[in-house]
């Protein structure tokens, strides 16, 4: 039995599980901290909101490889995906604060895609960094 979960493709079917599960849960987390609604927006066409959502995709899933590449148990890569997600949400307040001329998620949800194109590579660049310090 102990060779069935050192098998590679049993390892990396529960990577894939694990990496589905958290990505819903932290995506659900977004939703809960934006002003606007992810999926209703990205139904009517928002580009912007596609982006910004599109990034932090990207984004958490870049933090797991790099917790999946650099660790050899489950909870091990679950633990340090779930640090680098709460680095990416920081990230996230961060640019909110330093833009204090505008809100960030107001012109997001008023699809000024320049806002969701910024947003979309802050969190993509955001996660190569934090991936970097789990390497």
């Amino acid at each position: 039995m102990g060779n069935f979960w050192e098998n590679e493709f049993v390892q990396t079917a529960g990577n894939y599980s694990v990496v589905i599960l958290f990505l819903i849960l932290f995506l659900s987390v977004f939703e809960l901290v934006t002003k606007y609604r992810n999926w209703e927006e990205i139904k009517k066409g928002n580009i912007a909101v596609a982006m910004a959502t599109g990034g932090k995709i990207f984004g958490i899933a870049n933090i797991f490889r790099h917790a999946i590449s650099e660790n050899d148990s489950l909870l091990t890569t679950i633990g340090w995906g779930i640090f680098g997600f709460v680095l990416l949400l920081i990230g996230y307040f961060i640019y909110e604060f330093l833009t204090p001329k505008f809100k960030i998620d107001e012109e997001i949800e008023r699809d000024n895609r320049a806002v969701g194109f910024i947003s979309l590579v802050i969190s993509v660049g955001l996660s190569y960094v934090i991936g970097a310090g789990i390497s």
